[in-house]
């Protein structure tokens, strides 16, 4: 007690002569013995208390610690994470809540925040010109446990299991154990650390007909059938259940990331929604040097949903995800029914996606045929509502046409929540996915980054509303100066989900000056583009397959791409 009234004292006093001289508010938050999770929230309170005013909160070289049991429970619904079948209780457990604050930084000096338990870092709300830099954000109980495998014969498998990963063994069968959670059944991928890939593979758990411990932290798995395993290989292994995320910003403007090391992102990634320019620079998303660890990410590391204004995402590093490393899209609503020619009913299609307010007022939306994918008209949105946690009562400020409203099958976009989008300088490596995912009608440009042996496809342009219903079109991207080696072919692959051709659904892509190393054909696959230029790439192929394709498309330029016999080297990550 002693210790946090001088605690506060000391805040108080620098407080005072901070805004006394019309400097930024500074407040240190001194790293404490145990949980510092109500220590963190009471430097965020004290900042709340300033109106607005520049504050910096400032952090120690040293370990927080923060637990679920002290965590800021909020219900937040967030994009692609856990339906209400597999969740029906959507709270987060929020190590650091802002809500409704202005111009404050978070300064952590070298810090390092360690989770645990299952719960979500940090929540951005409502905010206003934020900044979260110079910290580290780990995890004491990663819900990736790994082990790595050691021994393999006809019917068994002995591993070791990684000391981070707890356990225990009943009647034979394993279960990994956390800071209350525990599982015994879920996914699994590997990682082989001789070609630096991770796949998406089998699950040892689940095939096990009989687990022992051999001594401390060596375990042996009896199988009816031989493992397909190798020695050396890492087991990272988890349940399937997105209930936390690492980060979530929403509703928010102005936000930036910059010099954070994420070694770990809990149960989902950082998701930007609904939020009005985010600049992540200077990031690190991979294990901690000499943790042993080879997973950083529960599944996606960066996701945004249904943001605007500008994505800024440079000079970072994307290594270790079970997911894609970036995906940038908006979301496909389906309309329902029309209650008047200026009323609406939408509900949210996909289980994953649903519960937060992806339409305001005054925003445009287009009208989405789901099979052409091309829009039917725009209109401006009068009111919004939510009508339960998945859907919307719309209305518009005209009346929607009759041969709009006949269709059987319509979606909606916001076409107002569409961002400009800028990767650059960065790399990305042991993904078993894809490295980018990118849907947005605004200027896209992809520079200057390595993606190493990607499992699927480098980059993903797509677009659907009728599966994963992530949106939309394609007006301006242009993929220019990366290298990518050895990655999951098409490497670059436009693929709008449309079945039926109505026209071309993206338009004004251009792949130039790229660098690609092929495993496989092709380097770029593309589908329903109006406007395709690839020139002036150069291609390193070890057979003389064709290294562009292309199917329903219209003035496509390819010229000047140089192809090379790819040398009996190997690829070698940046």
């Amino acid at each position: 007690m002693l210790r946090k009234r001088f605690l506060f004292i000391m805040l108080a006093a620098l407080v005072a002569l901070s805004a006394k001289g019309g400097k930024p508010v500074r407040i240190c938050v001194e790293a404490a013995q145990g949980d510092a999770t109500r220590l963190l929230q009471q430097g965020i309170g004290q900042a709340s208390e300033h109106s607005g005013k520049e504050v910096v909160i400032e952090l120690q070289n040293a370990d927080y610690h923060l637990y679920r049991q002290s965590a800021t429970p909020k219900l937040y619904h967030v994009s692609n994470t856990t339906s209400e079948q597999e969740n029906p209780d959507a709270t987060k457990h929020i190590g650091l809540w802002m809500k409704g604050l202005r111009n404050l930084t978070i300064d952590g000096r070298g810090a390092r925040l360690v989770t645990h338990g299952e719960m979500t870092a940090f929540v951005i709300d409502s905010c206003k010109n934020i900044r979260l830099r110079n910290f580290t954000l780990t995890a004491a109980d990663p819900t990736v446990p790994e082990m790595t495998v050691t021994e393999d014969s006809e019917h068994q498998l002995t591993a070791r299991i990684h000391p981070q990963s707890r356990y225990r063994i009943e009647d034979g069968r394993l279960s990994f154990v956390g800071n209350s959670w525990a599982w015994h059944r879920g996914i699994a991928q590997i990682y082989d650390p001789q070609r630096e890939i991770t796949w998406r593979g089998w699950m040892p758990l689940n095939d096990a007909q009989k687990v022992e411990e051999l001594e401390p932290g060596v375990v042996r798995f009896y199988f009816e059938r031989k493992p397909e395993v190798q020695r050396g290989w890492v087991f990272q292994m988890r349940d399937s259940y997105r209930d936390e995320v690492c980060g979530l910003i929403q509703y928010s403007r102005d936000v930036e990331l910059e010099g954070l090391h994420v070694a770990f992102t809990g149960n989902f990634s950082i998701v930007g929604q609904m939020t009005e320019n985010l600049t992540y620079r200077n990031l690190s998303f991979e294990p901690e040097a000499g943790s042993g660890r080879t997973c950083a990410g529960f599944a996606d590391f960066l996701h945004f949903s249904g943001c605007r204004g500008r994505i800024l995402i440079e000079h970072s590093r994307f290594a270790g995800a079970q997911d894609d490393a970036i995906n940038v899209h908006g979301t496909h609503l389906a309309v329902r029914e029309f209650l008047s020619p200026t009323l609406m009913r939408l509900r949210y299609m996909h289980g994953q996606t649903y519960g937060f307010q992806s339409l305001l007022a005054g925003n445009e939306v287009d009208f989405i045929d789901p099979h052409t994918l091309l829009p039917l008209g725009t209109f401006r949105i009068k009111t919004a509502r939510m009508d339960g946690e998945r859907e919307i009562i719309v209305g518009l400020t005209k009346p929607v046409p009759q041969g709009i409203r006949d269709r059987k099958e319509l979606a909606v976009e916001n076409a107002t929540y569409t961002p400009e989008v800028t990767i650059r300088g960065n790399y990305f490596a042991r993904i078993p996915t894809r490295g980018i995912l990118v849907t947005t009608r605004r200027p896209v440009l992809i520079e200057d980054n390595l993606f190493f042996r990607t499992q699927m496809s480098a980059i993903l342009i797509a677009d659907d509303a009728r599966s994963w219903y992530e949106s939309g079109m394609v007006r301006n991207v242009c993929i220019r100066g990366n290298r990518f080696e050895e990655c999951g072919t098409p490497v670059i692959n436009i693929a709008p989900e449309n079945d039926r051709d109505g026209g071309c659904v993206h338009s004004g892509i251009s792949i130039q000056n790229n660098c690609f190393r092929l495993s496989g054909h092709p380097a770029v696959a593309a589908k329903s583009v109006d406007g395709l230029r690839i020139e002036h790439n150069t291609i390193y192929s070890s057979d003389e397959g064709e290294p562009f394709h292309t199917q329903s498309c219209m003035n496509v330029y390819i010229q000047e791409n140089l192809n090379i016999p790819k040398d009996k080297g190997n690829a070698h990550p940046g």
